[in-house]
């Protein structure tokens, strides 16, 4: 069985110097990829990053180290074309948005004297100053406030589908301090939405270094709840195996 994990957290880049990330350890994609290695016919491609934790060495599993989000998409497009995989487990938290320009105090101020904005003209706004904004390999610290702006980064889970119709992909859906019904709510919608056969649900609230408390939903409609990283990884790959 030839399976893909993704883990860890992507950083973003703002300069050379500085980046925005999240707090993704991955140990959870640890957990999942040593439970799959319990099983001798396993053979795992792991994705993950340099700062994140990584499953016990073996030669069955091969690591590949991405950083951003468009390194994470460029890797798995091409582990896509080299490989089938029978089963695709998403379990890294991918950064939303990647940095697009930065501005101090004075040179935002200069380009508001040039035009006036309105919501309408915003869109044509960033898309011109993303492209003239100069990009620094050091952004100076010489100014009160730095003015930093964001754009979405592709929803890499969407495309995974796509890239490999037959595999069994899990998903992943964390959302913070909600009810348990709400949780399940958005994680079926997240189903449907990213095409995949399970999604992990969980809530920020009920996970630390010793406890993770969450629920792998099928598309048939089944809920198992599970209480640590490693009952969650023994679902997850009980699930894949049967």
């Amino acid at each position: 069985m030839k399976v893909l994990i993704t883990a860890g957290g992507t950083s973003e880049r703002i300069d050379q110097v500085r980046s925005i990330t999240n707090h993704s350890t991955g140990r959870l994609g640890q957990a999942i990829a040593e439970a799959f290695l319990a099983h001798e016919t396993v053979r795992i491609d792991y994705v993950t990053t340099r700062s994140a934790v990584k499953p016990t060495a073996s030669e069955h599993l091969k690591i590949h180290l991405i950083e951003s989000t468009q390194d994470l998409l460029t890797t798995l497009e091409r582990l896509m074309q080299e490989n089938t995989y029978d089963a695709i487990i998403h379990s890294m938290a991918v950064s939303d948005f990647t940095p697009a320009f930065s501005l101090s105090e004075q040179q935002f101020a200069e380009r508001l004297n040039k035009e006036t904005l309105t919501p309408g003209s915003l869109p044509s706004w960033f898309a011109e100053t993303e492209r003239t904004a100069s990009k620094e390999a050091k952004i100076s610290s010489d100014t009160d406030y730095l003015f930093l702006t964001l754009k979405k980064t592709p929803k890499i889970i969407r495309s995974l589908r796509q890239w490999q119709p037959n595999a069994v992909i899990v998903g992943f859906k964390l959302l913070v301090d909600v009810s348990k019904d709400h949780l399940l709510e958005v994680a079926k919608k997240s189903l449907i939405t990213n095409q995949t056969d399970y999604v992990l649900a969980n809530d920020l609230t009920q996970v630390s270094e010793t406890h993770h408390h969450g629920y792998l939903l099928s598309k048939n409609g089944e809920v198992i709840e599970a209480n640590t990283k490693q009952e969650i990884a023994n679902c997850i790959v009980t699930a894949i195996l049967k």
